[in-house]
């Protein structure tokens, strides 16, 4: 019987991170320390900010990268700061609407190895890159006001599952999640309250903590009732 076991070149194993000597991970530790005051030292002085996330993907003839484009405008128009992810598709876009504008625009890059390299609209001195996801992700949390949360791969949702986690355990504050594409996201948010909310993982109210809208003039009203309803004002 012939053997059709593949037999698999040494590039394609996964090589599992593990203890390593104290000392490198001293080394570890410390360069996570440094990415975080890097970009303390960074955001620090910045205006409030409204992050939209999104696919890297989309070129500037698709709609979502239009209306992207109009989510800049308009958070520049509001005096709030935009800010992404700093690559192409989704990202340039929000940049490129609020640089439009004059407004300020800032980029938290993180160094892949496809697909993320910076849009050339971020202001020069706002452009940032990490490498490590978690403390990206810090820094979005840490000086938004407002997520706005387009189409996009794991990485949009990995960013809009982490926002809601945090704000439903009350580890951060509650502050307006909007998910834009109705036709995009409706069948995740079907699912979620079909399986998730019948099977008792989340709460029906749950549900509640983000809003799904299909134009950025819904979705700036989302943030502008948000602050109106609970009394609150941007942190300007």
């Amino acid at each position: 019987m012939e053997n059709t076991e593949r037999i698999i070149p040494a590039k394609e194993f996964v090589y599992l991170d593990g203890p390593k000597p104290r000392i490198n991970e001293l080394w570890f530790a410390w360069d996570i320390l440094t990415q975080f005051i890097k970009g303390f030292r960074a955001l620090h002085f910045l205006d409030p900010c409204i992050t939209v996330f999104g696919s890297a993907r989309y070129q500037p003839d698709h709609p979502y990268y239009k209306a992207a484009t109009e989510f800049g405008k308009r958070i520049a128009a509001l005096g709030f700061t935009t800010m992404t992810g700093g690559g192409p598709g989704i990202m340039e876009a929000g940049n490129k609407g609020a640089a439009s504008e004059r407004g300020r625009s800032v980029g938290l890059n993180i160094e892949l190895p496809f697909e993320q390299t910076p849009n050339p609209y971020i202001d020069s001195d706002k452009n940032m890159n990490f490498d490590f996801f978690f403390v990206r992700k810090v820094m979005f949390v840490k000086y938004s006001q407002g997520f706005i949360i387009m189409p996009g791969g794991f990485g949009t949702l990995d960013e809009m599952f982490e926002s809601l986690t945090l704000i439903q355990t009350h580890k951060i504050g509650r502050f307006p999640v909007v998910l834009v594409g109705k036709e995009y996201w409706g069948g995740l948010i079907d699912w979620m309250r079909k399986t998730m909310v019948t099977q008792g993982n989340i709460h029906e109210e749950d549900l509640d903590l983000f809003a799904l809208v299909d134009t950025p003039t819904e979705a700036v009203r989302v943030i502008d009732d948000f602050y109106a309803k609970y009394l609150l004002k941007p942190n300007f």
